[in-house]
């Protein structure tokens, strides 16, 4: 018999996992620590954790646990539309996390000899994405001060381009793309018969977010596919739930390719529960807000760092100054029990780039303290 990966896809052979942040159980291993004892800054969630009426919702349906969870969502989908003008259940599709649909929508989409454009840098699962349909990638470098250029978008769409990726804020940056810009990247898509996959997955912890985002535009615009999360602002990270709004023939086509029973009845039941709850949702922000203001000031005293202005939830930094390789500053700062995300692993960064979450007063000050010691030691 042959090697059996030799029988295997070959786009699949070729494919190499994402780096991610969150690797609190890797840098446990590493470090002898427990996970408890690590303090994560890697990963942007909720720093308050999800809503308590959302953990009650859990377990309140464990009676459901015997049977299949409803393969539709209906009524998740029917509190998601619920939130927005102008949407209803049919323009929404909820998947296992927004991983899932990053990649339904490239498997629906993507045929043989098209293109997907993703920015550098960005989200890394993009180009895995892509990649799994056994498609090329096409990267369009981001401009000054990371900040998008909506003309050398459209420059780079070419015939082939299928699918434009688009994460607004972005990340790693935490920079905000203005939507007026965002309208002529989706307008030029149009033009060209090319779809927009916008990831607001941060846009909810943006001051006014809301009215920053495409949402409200998605019969404007038929070609774009707008992606939101409960992983992050809602903090239901390990329940692994995302939805996505688009017109009725996109999230029909969608439904129809999505693996059945995709979300599970706890996390359904969670997630319509914390859609709900804007007491903790208005708390979380508010925190944010604070706390965000608290860290920046004060990063921007330590040696060496050169912080780029976040709008969302994180915050991206160049260490090159410092004498630390992103690296090095990680494994400093390791040492102390405090995880940061190295950037090294975007596409279109050096080894010099590293970001931090925002979370509460008393983590913050630790995250500040580690940093101190880190940047007055020599390597």
């Amino acid at each position: 018999m042959k090697p059996t990966l030799d029988l295997a896809n070959e786009s699949f052979r070729n494919l190499k996992p994402c780096v991610h942040g969150a690797d609190v159980l890797e840098a446990a291993d590493k470090t002898g620590r427990s996970r408890e004892d690590i303090l994560d800054f890697s990963s942007s969630v909720n720093p308050l954790g999800p809503s308590e009426k959302a953990l009650q919702a859990v377990t309140a349906g464990f009676g459901q646990i015997p049977s299949y969870p409803d393969s539709c969502a209906t009524a998740l989908r029917e509190a998601i539309a619920s939130h927005y003008t102008g949407v209803t259940k049919d323009n929404v599709i909820v998947g296992n996390g927004s991983t899932e649909l990053i990649y339904l929508f490239a498997e629906a989409f993507m045929h043989k000899g098209d293109v997907a454009l993703i920015p550098a840098p960005s989200f890394g699962e993009y180009e895995g994405a892509v990649r799994k349909t056994g498609q090329k990638v096409r990267y369009v470098k981001l401009g000054k001060k990371f900040q998008a250029d909506p003309e050398r978008f459209a420059r780079a769409m070419t015939g082939k381009t299928k699918i434009v990726y688009f994460c607004n804020p972005n990340n790693p940056t935490s920079i905000l793309t203005p939507p007026e810009k965002l309208a002529q990247i989706i307008q030029a898509a149009l033009d060209k018969d090319t779809l927009v996959f916008l990831d607001e997955d941060f846009l909810e912890f943006v001051d006014e977010g809301e009215k920053l985002s495409m949402i409200n535009r998605i019969k404007e615009f038929p070609n774009l596919f707008i992606l939101r999360s409960f992983t992050k602002i809602f903090g239901l990270t390990g329940l692994r739930i995302g939805y996505g709004i688009a017109s009725e023939d996109v999230v029909s086509l969608l439904m129809n390719a999505k693996l059945p029973w995709n979300v599970n009845c706890l996390g359904q039941a969670a997630a319509v529960a914390a859609l709900n709850d804007q007491e903790h949702l208005q708390k979380t922000l508010d925190l944010i807000k604070v706390e965000k203001t608290f860290l920046l000031g004060k990063l921007k005293r330590l040696r060496g760092l050169k912080i780029y202005a976040p709008d969302a939830n994180f915050i991206f930094m160049d260490t090159r100054k410092t004498g630390f390789t992103a690296t090095q500053l990680k494994q400093k700062m390791l040492s102390q029990s405090v995880l940061i995300r190295d950037c090294t692993s975007f596409a279109g960064l050096d080894e010099y780039y590293v970001r931090v979450a925002v979370k509460t007063r008393q983590e913050n000050e630790r995250l500040l303290a580690a940093f101190k010691q880190s940047l007055d030691k020599q390597v």
